[in-house]
């Protein structure tokens, strides 16, 4: 029995440094995810509501018509392109929402990892440090037991930050793809309409 239970202990302490370098790694991810999505948001902001104002005010051929005055780096106006060069086939039209649905799923699934890797990492690296700080607290080695309490702490907050960035940036982007979605089944069900 202390053989398996040696196991297990040299096992999870084992297993502190690769959990304390994914959450590095996935620390240094949610920052880029920031500052990614910062520069989505100031884009989407005017883009956006450029294209709902056009929509409200002539018909959707004539706005499918002026889309090279818009920016090529916003997905919703990639998507309006697409469909734009597919209006002639209900099938293709179809098919573009499929596709853009697949996109943002790709998406969202880059913030829901963060959502739920973080924590989890976070408390793996709290409950591996606190074997070996109980153990420092039995023998008396209060130094060891303060350090190994330490990195707990640590990777506890970082896989909470972690987290929590991924779960703000998926609450938005949900609304963000929900939005897309709207105009662009508002778009390819106009131009079916008018094959009729």
């Amino acid at each position: 029995m202390d053989f398996i239970n040696n196991a297990l202990y040299w096992l999870s302490t084992g297993m502190l440094v690769p959990v304390i370098v994914f959450l590095l790694f996935f620390f240094v991810r949610s920052l880029m995810m920031i500052g990614g999505f910062y520069g989505r948001y100031v884009s989407r902001s005017k883009v956006n509501v450029k294209v709902r104002r056009a929509l409200d005010e002539v018909s959707v051929v004539s706005f499918l018509d002026t889309l090279d005055s818009y920016p090529r780096n916003n997905e919703l106006i990639t998507a309006l392109e697409r469909v734009s060069r597919s209006r002639e086939s209900a099938p293709a039209l179809d098919r573009q929402l499929g596709d853009y649905e697949i996109v943002a799923d790709k998406e969202l699934g880059k913030s829901k990892l963060l959502v739920k890797i973080g924590p989890m990492l976070g408390l793996m690296g709290t409950l591996i440090p606190m074997g070996p700080a109980l153990t420092g607290l039995a023998t008396g080695d209060v130094a060891s037991m303060a350090q190994n309490m330490q990195v707990a702490f640590a990777t506890t907050v970082v896989g909470i930050v972690i987290g929590a960035v991924g779960f703000i940036t998926l609450q938005v982007k949900q609304r963000w793809y929900a939005d897309d979605m709207n105009i662009l089944e508002y778009v390819t069900e106009s131009l079916k309409e008018l094959k009729k």
